[in-house]
């Protein structure tokens, strides 16, 4: 453990995996994230047929409160982005892609979000993965570590109607503009990285 996190008003590292996280300058732990929209389009193309894959976690010390996100996770130290993208959708999914079948980064933001009990800061490169038959071969939760077991609740496909009446019933999805940002790329991406704000 380093000097500065043995300091009484530093808190503690996340511990898993410890080694993605740093203390930044604005006091929030930090690290790099890669996430997937994985879309299967073997209904067909509209958003009605369109499937998307999302996790639904919970806060460690506040489990009641729950909310949709897509698959994806840290970069690890050295690690190219669309090789951590591929990473995390095998161990969060069980789907093995090559990561040169990732599109992108079709888009990035700067999240702050609570993990494990902390407040933390990751800024994350978004890819898009069509896989045709991705919903009928299914996922596996085998690749979970125990704090994913922990902490991660669910696997689900959402259509894009049925994801945007959810969020307009109160269901909480990450990022905001999921569904919009999809219905964008259907059609192929333009090769323009866009800023997904929330």
């Amino acid at each position: 453990m380093s000097e500065q996190q043995d300091e009484p008003d530093q808190p503690d590292a996340p511990e898993q995996p410890a080694d993605e996280w740093v203390l930044g300058e604005d006091g929030l732990w930090f690290r790099r994230g890669a996430r997937v929209l994985l879309v299967d389009t073997a209904r067909g193309a509209g958003p009605e047929e369109v499937r998307l894959l999302l996790v639904r976690g919970h806060d460690a010390d506040e489990v009641g409160r729950s909310w949709w996100f897509t698959v994806g996770g840290g970069i690890a130290d050295g690690e190219d982005p669309r090789a951590a993208a591929a990473r995390e959708l095998r161990e969060e999914t069980g789907l093995d892609l090559d990561p040169a079948h990732l599109v992108g980064p079709v888009g990035s933001r700067s999240a702050v979000f609570d993990f494990l009990a902390r407040t933390c800061r990751q800024d994350e490169l978004f890819y898009l993965a069509v896989v045709p038959g991705a919903e009928e071969r299914g996922v596996s939760t085998a690749g979970w570590t125990a704090l994913e077991g922990d902490v991660l609740d669910e696997l689900r496909w959402w259509s894009l109607p049925e994801l945007a009446a959810a969020q307009a019933a109160g269901a909480v999805v990450y990022p905001h503009g999921l569904v919009p940002l999809v219905e964008g790329l259907l059609g192929g991406w333009d090769g323009d990285q866009r800023d997904i704000g929330d």
